[in-house]
Protein backbone atom coordinates (compact mmCIF):
# COMPACT_ATOMS: atom_id res chain seq x y z
CA UNK A 1 0.00 0.00 0.00
CA UNK A 2 0.69 3.30 -0.85
CA UNK A 3 0.24 7.33 0.50
CA UNK A 4 1.37 10.30 -0.32
CA UNK A 5 1.77 12.49 3.40
CA UNK A 6 1.76 16.13 2.77
CA UNK A 7 3.16 19.28 4.75
CA UNK A 8 1.33 21.95 6.37
CA UNK A 9 2.03 25.58 7.22
CA UNK A 10 1.29 28.04 10.55
CA UNK A 11 -1.09 30.52 9.92
CA UNK A 12 0.51 32.34 12.83
CA UNK A 13 2.05 31.27 16.28
CA UNK A 14 2.44 31.98 19.63
CA UNK A 15 4.60 30.52 22.05
CA UNK A 16 2.22 31.13 25.51
CA UNK A 17 4.09 29.78 28.09
CA UNK A 18 6.29 27.01 29.22
CA UNK A 19 4.99 23.76 30.37
CA UNK A 20 5.70 21.54 33.83
CA UNK A 21 6.99 19.33 31.60
CA UNK A 22 9.82 20.92 29.47
CA UNK A 23 6.92 21.49 26.04
CA UNK A 24 5.18 24.59 25.72
CA UNK A 25 1.75 25.76 25.05
CA UNK A 26 0.98 27.14 21.98
CA UNK A 27 -1.48 28.48 19.70
CA UNK A 28 -1.38 28.28 15.70
CA UNK A 29 -3.09 27.68 12.85
CA UNK A 30 -2.24 24.07 10.81
CA UNK A 31 -2.54 24.56 7.22
CA UNK A 32 -2.12 21.60 4.69
CA UNK A 33 -0.30 22.39 1.40
CA UNK A 34 0.64 20.21 -1.43
CA UNK A 35 4.07 19.31 -1.12
CA UNK A 36 4.10 15.47 -0.68
CA UNK A 37 6.42 12.78 0.42
CA UNK A 38 5.86 9.04 -0.74
CA UNK A 39 5.32 6.18 1.76
CA UNK A 40 4.44 2.59 0.66
CA UNK A 41 4.91 -0.13 2.62
CA UNK A 42 5.01 -4.12 1.78
CA UNK A 43 4.47 -7.05 4.09
CA UNK A 44 8.07 -8.71 4.11
CA UNK A 45 9.89 -11.41 6.48
CA UNK A 46 12.14 -8.89 8.22
CA UNK A 47 12.02 -5.63 8.82
CA UNK A 48 13.38 -3.09 6.16
CA UNK A 49 13.40 0.90 5.96
CA UNK A 50 14.32 2.37 2.75
CA UNK A 51 14.49 6.00 1.91
CA UNK A 52 15.24 7.70 -1.47
CA UNK A 53 14.66 11.93 -2.24
CA UNK A 54 16.17 14.25 -0.22
CA UNK A 55 18.39 12.89 2.36
CA UNK A 56 17.24 12.42 5.84
CA UNK A 57 19.99 13.36 8.59
CA UNK A 58 20.64 11.34 11.61
CA UNK A 59 20.17 7.06 11.98
CA UNK A 60 17.51 5.59 10.02
CA UNK A 61 16.42 3.79 13.43
CA UNK A 62 15.02 6.72 14.82
CA UNK A 63 12.90 7.36 12.11
CA UNK A 64 9.48 8.32 13.41
CA UNK A 65 7.47 5.96 11.04
CA UNK A 66 9.89 3.04 12.68
CA UNK A 67 9.21 4.49 15.96
CA UNK A 68 5.05 4.46 15.06
CA UNK A 69 5.32 1.00 14.45
CA UNK A 70 7.29 -0.11 17.57
CA UNK A 71 4.40 2.06 19.13
CA UNK A 72 1.47 -0.25 17.35
CA UNK A 73 2.98 -3.29 18.00
CA UNK A 74 3.02 -3.38 21.68
CA UNK A 75 -0.68 -2.87 21.38
CA UNK A 76 -1.05 -5.41 18.24
CA UNK A 77 0.36 -8.29 16.24
CA UNK A 78 1.82 -7.34 13.45
CA UNK A 79 3.86 -8.66 10.34
CA UNK A 80 7.23 -7.31 9.59
CA UNK A 81 6.96 -4.58 6.72
CA UNK A 82 9.41 -2.94 4.52
CA UNK A 83 8.67 0.90 4.76
CA UNK A 84 9.79 2.66 1.80
CA UNK A 85 10.04 6.84 1.70
CA UNK A 86 10.56 8.77 -0.88
CA UNK A 87 11.73 12.14 0.48
CA UNK A 88 10.14 15.50 -0.83
CA UNK A 89 9.20 17.63 2.00
CA UNK A 90 12.30 19.94 3.00
CA UNK A 91 13.70 19.07 6.15
CA UNK A 92 14.22 21.65 8.81
CA UNK A 93 11.92 23.72 7.18
CA UNK A 94 8.44 24.17 9.71
CA UNK A 95 6.62 21.87 7.21
CA UNK A 96 5.71 19.33 9.60
CA UNK A 97 7.07 16.60 6.98
CA UNK A 98 8.62 13.76 9.25
CA UNK A 99 5.41 13.87 11.72
CA UNK A 100 3.14 14.20 8.30
CA UNK A 101 5.14 10.83 7.55
CA UNK A 102 4.30 9.49 11.45
CA UNK A 103 0.94 10.11 11.07
CA UNK A 104 0.42 8.85 7.08
CA UNK A 105 2.03 5.85 8.47
CA UNK A 106 0.14 4.92 10.86
CA UNK A 107 -3.04 5.44 9.07
CA UNK A 108 -1.32 3.34 6.71
CA UNK A 109 -1.05 0.44 9.03
CA UNK A 110 -4.65 1.03 10.43
CA UNK A 111 -6.59 -0.02 6.92
CA UNK A 112 -3.47 -2.60 5.78
CA UNK A 113 -4.30 -5.06 8.98
CA UNK A 114 -7.47 -4.00 9.48
CA UNK A 115 -6.85 -2.63 13.10
CA UNK A 116 -10.02 -0.24 13.24
CA UNK A 117 -8.73 2.29 15.21
CA UNK A 118 -10.89 5.09 15.40
CA UNK A 119 -9.61 9.17 14.40
CA UNK A 120 -9.43 9.77 18.18
CA UNK A 121 -7.33 6.67 18.62
CA UNK A 122 -4.98 7.70 15.74
CA UNK A 123 -4.44 10.66 17.16
CA UNK A 124 -3.44 9.49 20.73
CA UNK A 125 -0.68 7.38 19.20
CA UNK A 126 0.01 10.30 17.21
CA UNK A 127 0.49 12.36 20.40
CA UNK A 128 3.08 10.40 21.59
CA UNK A 129 5.21 10.90 18.94
CA UNK A 130 5.15 14.71 18.00
CA UNK A 131 3.37 17.82 19.21
CA UNK A 132 2.08 18.05 15.34
CA UNK A 133 1.66 14.50 14.58
CA UNK A 134 -1.47 14.48 15.37
CA UNK A 135 -2.70 17.49 12.99
CA UNK A 136 -2.29 15.02 10.13
CA UNK A 137 -5.13 12.24 10.96
CA UNK A 138 -7.76 15.02 10.15
CA UNK A 139 -5.65 16.57 7.79
CA UNK A 140 -7.94 19.75 7.31
CA UNK A 141 -7.31 23.50 7.89
CA UNK A 142 -7.49 23.78 12.09
CA UNK A 143 -6.77 26.26 15.12
CA UNK A 144 -4.16 24.02 17.30
CA UNK A 145 -3.15 24.77 21.45
CA UNK A 146 -1.97 23.51 24.04
CA UNK A 147 1.29 21.53 22.88
CA UNK A 148 0.10 21.71 19.25
CA UNK A 149 -2.01 18.50 19.41
CA UNK A 150 -5.51 19.92 20.98
CA UNK A 151 -7.74 21.40 18.09
CA UNK A 152 -10.81 23.54 17.32
CA UNK A 153 -12.17 24.02 13.64
CA UNK A 154 -11.68 26.53 11.80
CA UNK A 155 -12.77 27.76 8.67
CA UNK A 156 -10.09 28.86 6.48
CA UNK A 157 -10.18 28.11 2.91
CA UNK A 158 -6.80 29.09 0.93
CA UNK A 159 -8.42 27.47 -2.13
CA UNK A 160 -9.11 31.03 -4.00
CA UNK A 161 -5.44 32.19 -3.80
CA UNK A 162 -1.91 31.37 -4.66
CA UNK A 163 0.09 30.21 -2.31
CA UNK A 164 4.03 30.02 -3.05
CA UNK A 165 6.65 28.77 -0.37
CA UNK A 166 10.99 29.20 -0.75
CA UNK A 167 13.01 27.09 1.27
CA UNK A 168 16.70 28.37 1.46
CA UNK A 169 19.41 26.10 1.89
CA UNK A 170 19.32 26.86 5.59
CA UNK A 171 18.18 23.64 8.61
CA UNK A 172 16.54 25.39 11.23
CA UNK A 173 16.52 22.60 14.40
CA UNK A 174 13.61 23.04 16.51
CA UNK A 175 15.48 23.34 19.20
CA UNK A 176 17.45 26.02 18.08
CA UNK A 177 14.21 27.71 17.58
CA UNK A 178 12.62 27.59 20.73
CA UNK A 179 16.30 29.14 22.24
CA UNK A 180 15.52 32.21 21.54
CA UNK A 181 11.88 32.67 22.64
CA UNK A 182 10.61 34.30 25.81
CA UNK A 183 6.85 32.89 26.36
CA UNK A 184 4.12 35.54 26.47
CA UNK A 185 0.31 35.67 26.31
CA UNK A 186 -0.99 37.41 23.43
CA UNK A 187 -3.27 40.11 23.94
CA UNK A 188 -5.29 39.05 21.11
CA UNK A 189 -5.85 34.97 20.60
CA UNK A 190 -5.27 33.77 17.15
CA UNK A 191 -8.43 32.04 16.96
CA UNK A 192 -9.86 35.22 16.69
CA UNK A 193 -7.78 37.30 14.42
CA UNK A 194 -7.39 34.52 11.72
CA UNK A 195 -11.29 35.93 11.22
CA UNK A 196 -9.76 39.14 9.44
CA UNK A 197 -9.99 39.77 6.37
CA UNK A 198 -6.65 38.55 5.26
CA UNK A 199 -5.69 41.72 3.90
CA UNK A 200 -5.23 42.71 7.59
CA UNK A 201 -3.70 39.51 9.11
CA UNK A 202 0.10 41.14 7.87
CA UNK A 203 -0.36 43.81 10.69
CA UNK A 204 -1.74 41.59 13.12
CA UNK A 205 -0.63 38.15 12.89
CA UNK A 206 2.74 36.61 14.18
CA UNK A 207 4.81 33.67 14.23
CA UNK A 208 7.07 34.54 17.43
CA UNK A 209 9.79 32.20 16.16
CA UNK A 210 10.49 35.33 13.51
CA UNK A 211 12.39 37.39 15.22
CA UNK A 212 15.26 35.26 16.82
CA UNK A 213 15.56 33.58 13.78
CA UNK A 214 15.88 36.28 11.95
CA UNK A 215 18.23 37.63 13.47
CA UNK A 216 20.77 34.37 13.59
CA UNK A 217 19.83 33.94 9.44
CA UNK A 218 19.37 37.05 7.49
CA UNK A 219 18.14 35.45 4.55
CA UNK A 220 14.79 33.95 5.58
CA UNK A 221 13.88 37.90 6.88
CA UNK A 222 15.08 38.81 3.48
CA UNK A 223 12.92 36.05 1.40
CA UNK A 224 9.72 37.37 3.70
CA UNK A 225 10.20 41.04 2.30
CA UNK A 226 10.93 40.08 -0.91
CA UNK A 227 7.61 37.55 -1.22
CA UNK A 228 6.09 41.00 0.05
CA UNK A 229 7.14 43.17 -2.64
CA UNK A 230 6.32 40.14 -5.03
CA UNK A 231 2.69 41.12 -3.84
CA UNK A 232 2.14 38.85 -1.37
CA UNK A 233 -0.81 39.78 1.07
CA UNK A 234 0.41 37.47 3.66
CA UNK A 235 3.63 36.00 4.11
CA UNK A 236 4.96 34.19 7.12
CA UNK A 237 7.59 31.92 8.63
CA UNK A 238 6.22 28.31 9.10
CA UNK A 239 6.54 27.08 12.11
CA UNK A 240 10.14 27.16 13.28
CA UNK A 241 12.05 27.64 9.94
CA UNK A 242 13.35 27.84 7.94
CA UNK A 243 10.80 28.55 5.16
CA UNK A 244 9.06 31.18 4.02
CA UNK A 245 5.11 30.96 2.37
CA UNK A 246 2.98 33.88 0.82
CA UNK A 247 -0.12 34.07 0.13
CA UNK A 248 -1.14 35.80 -3.37
CA UNK A 249 -4.16 37.01 -5.36
CA UNK A 250 -2.64 35.66 -8.74
CA UNK A 251 0.74 33.88 -9.88
CA UNK A 252 4.17 35.64 -8.79
CA UNK A 253 7.49 35.70 -10.51
CA UNK A 254 9.42 34.08 -7.85
CA UNK A 255 11.89 32.87 -10.32
CA UNK A 256 15.01 34.93 -8.89
CA UNK A 257 14.89 33.07 -5.60
CA UNK A 258 16.54 29.95 -7.29
CA UNK A 259 19.26 32.10 -8.12
CA UNK A 260 20.09 32.00 -4.52
CA UNK A 261 20.16 28.44 -4.54
CA UNK A 262 16.18 28.58 -2.89
CA UNK A 263 13.83 25.71 -3.51
CA UNK A 264 10.58 27.52 -4.89
CA UNK A 265 7.35 25.95 -4.38
CA UNK A 266 4.25 27.39 -6.08
CA UNK A 267 0.50 26.87 -6.50
CA UNK A 268 0.29 25.28 -3.07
Amino acid sequence: MICFPNAKINLGLNIVSRRSDGFHNLETIFYPIKINDALEIIETPKMGFETSGLTIPGNAEDNMCLKAYDLLRKDFTLPNVTIHLHKKIPIGAGLGGGSADAAFFIKLINNKFGLNLSAEALQNYCRMLGADCAFFIENKPLYAFGKGDIFKPTNINLSTYYVALVMPPIHVSTAEAYSGVLPKKPQQSLEKLIKLPITQWQANILNDFEPHIFKAYPQIENIKTELIKAGALFSMMSGSGASVFGIFKSKPDLSFFKLDGCLVFEDL
